[in-house]
């Protein structure tokens, strides 16, 4: 176990576990896990580990054209769900002991989604979202935000999008672009537990924004998330 506290540890890029789901469904609180990647990157380099689950449900259309699973083809392949859930959690918590930062992409989702299907999933280490600190330190950026758009825009590559693996490969080099070359001043005196409030602050700060600017349009707003790295219900 690692024994650097977060009051006093920093961002280290070359220190984490990045960790991407593909799922049923775009709505945290129904979804049900595909796919589960995690890559452990240290000094040895990157290992990859990925885990494909059979929901125990009918994959969505919809759902089966972003990352190409089917219904079919995870009954007949995948792991049951319960079990890659399990694994998946292990892993991640085996990661914090260890002294690692997760990273994750719009972690207010994957996360919540381990949440929701245990019932209990807490976060009990550093967080890394990409796609906050993104927005948060690049907020008047035109132009999207989504994990394929910030590759472009921050020069890294992504493989496959939608597949699990490649997504988490390059969250994490966002990552290392972000804390080493764009914005070192704003991260590196940072310890992990002020970049996390700092993160959960800027979130609720941008999502209110949104959300106010969907309730002066008259337009539902209800299901705006203001809450990283877990969602609430609202």
């Amino acid at each position: 176990m690692n024994s650097s506290s977060p009051d006093t540890q920093r961002f280290n890029p070359q220190g984490v576990l990045s960790f991407d789901l593909e799922t049923t469904d775009k709505n945290p609180f129904n979804a049900r896990i595909v796919t589960s990647a995690l890559v452990r990157i240290d000094s040895t380099g990157a290992h990859p580990y990925e885990m494909l689950a059979d929901p125990g449900v009918e994959i969505p259309e919809e759902a089966a054209k972003i990352h190409g699973i089917t219904t079919e083809y995870a009954r007949e392949h995948g792991r049951p769900h319960d079990e890659v859930l399990a694994e998946t959690i292990k892993i991640i918590q085996k990661a914090w002991d260890d002294g690692l930062t997760l990273i994750v992409f719009n972690a207010a989702y994957d996360l919540t989604i381990l949440r929701e299907l245990t019932g209990d999933f807490l976060v009990s280490g550093p967080v890394y979202d990409p796609f906050v600190i993104d927005k948060a330190l690049d907020p008047y950026r035109k132009g999207r935000r989504t994990l394929s758009d910030q590759c472009e825009h921050y020069g890294v590559r992504i493989d496959n999008a939608h597949e699990a693996t490649s997504d988490a490969l390059a969250a994490a080099r966002i990552a290392w672009v972000q804390a080493k070359k764009r914005f070192v001043t704003d991260i590196e005196d940072l310890s992990l537990n002020e970049l996390m409030e700092f993160q959960a602050v800027k979130y609720y700060e941008f999502q209110s924004s949104f959300k106010k600017h969907l309730e002066g349009k008259g337009r539902d707003a209800s299901t705006v998330n203001t809450s990283w790295p877990l969602q609430s219900r609202s």
